[in-house]
């Protein structure tokens, strides 16, 4: 009978953990050996997104020079992961199980905790902006959490540095790295291929500007026509002269706001994720010899990456869900 029992018990799979636990510790002794012979480099960092050819690829009459940068590379690389992940889930929901595994699993979860937001904040107009919502969050998410990734910022090409720069040391297959000292004439820097897209104000500046001009097109939806009176109030001007004043005032005020907010978006998200870039690079080739220490700051950058990708977001579907309400509405909800 014992026999038995013990028979229909199911054994604990041993290697579940197991494996987990050999592959994290070998990567952290591939960190100390690489610590060890390969001295951590402090860097080159820089505010505009490096080019990838001396050359631009064409020249516009406005715009000017158009370059081909890591940054630009990095979001296309972006992009193709976020298509990609629409594709997989789209399949995958089309397959018609009742519950998701995997990321497709995940990201569900993800859309649903979206869409619940956006519905308790927007009502009605839930189907219009949580597309918007969504987009936007998962793709900053994405490109955040591209800082994340080995190689990213610390593969690339190895040229004369214009100022001071370090020593290179030959590899095999034809490839280099740099070493230290650091040295005043002579010296190298790394250009690399990859670098995180939302650590370049153009793209932080055009996602603000698509964003605050989606805010406008979902207010006029809304409101047609009525919607400019938020920044144009003069129906009391004449009839009521003092709140004709300060009606007019405040519009002027709200479309004051409007251009503001392209610059807040932008430099919140550029601001944090250019930080914590300079962060990883610091501690890396501070703490780099110690080398599970510098994995706390990428668990910290990691929350920092989709606490920003969330904050954008939000704050997009919070302004579309107020440009759905006339200035009435608010006055009536604020007196509730």
């Amino acid at each position: 009978m014992e026999k038995t029992v013990e028979a229909s018990t199911p054994k604990k799979k041993w290697w579940r953990w197991g494996v987990n636990r050999w592959i994290v510790l070998a990567l952290i002794i591939l960190g100390f050996i690489g610590a060890k012979y390969f001295s951590p480099v402090r860097p080159f960092v820089q505010l505009p997104a490096e080019h990838w050819m001396e050359h631009p690829l064409f020249t516009l009459p406005v715009i000017g020079e158009f370059y081909f940068t890591n940054t630009l590379f990095a979001l296309l690389i972006v992009d193709v992961f976020v298509i990609l992940l629409a594709f997989f889930f789209n399949r995958a929901v089309k397959k018609g199980n009742l519950v998701l595994k995997g990321i497709p699993g995940a990201l569900e979860a993800l859309l649903e905790a979206l869409y619940n937001m956006t519905e308790r904040t927007a009502g009605k107009w839930a189907k219009t902006i949580f597309p918007w919502f969504a987009t936007i969050t998962i793709l900053v998410l994405f490109a955040n959490w591209m800082e994340l990734i080995p190689g990213v910022d610390s593969i690339g090409m190895i040229v004369h540095a214009e100022t001071a720069g370090y020593g290179i040391q030959q590899l095999p297959l034809g490839l280099a790295t740099l070493v230290n000292p650091a040295v005043t004439a002579n010296g190298y820097q790394l250009i690399p291929f990859v670098r995180v897209v939302s650590t370049d104000l153009n793209f932080t500046v055009a996602l603000a500007i698509i964003a605050v001009i989606a805010v406008q097109v979902v207010g006029i939806r809304a409101q047609g026509i009525k919607y400019f009176t938020k920044f144009w109030n003069v129906k009391t001007f004449f009839s009521k002269p003092i709140f004709g004043v300060i009606d007019w005032g405040v519009g002027i005020l709200e479309l004051v706001s409007e251009f503001s907010k392209v610059l807040s978006f932008a430099f919140r998200l550029f601001g944090n994720i250019f930080a914590g870039s300079v962060l990883l690079f610091v501690m890396g080739s501070l703490l780099g010899a110690i080398a599970i220490f510098p994995s706390a700051f990428y668990l910290l950058e990691f929350l920092v990456g989709a606490i920003q990708a969330i904050v954008f977001g939000l704050l997009t579907m919070t302004f579309m869900a107020q440009a759905t309400q006339g200035h009435g509405e608010h006055q009536e909800k604020a007196r509730a």
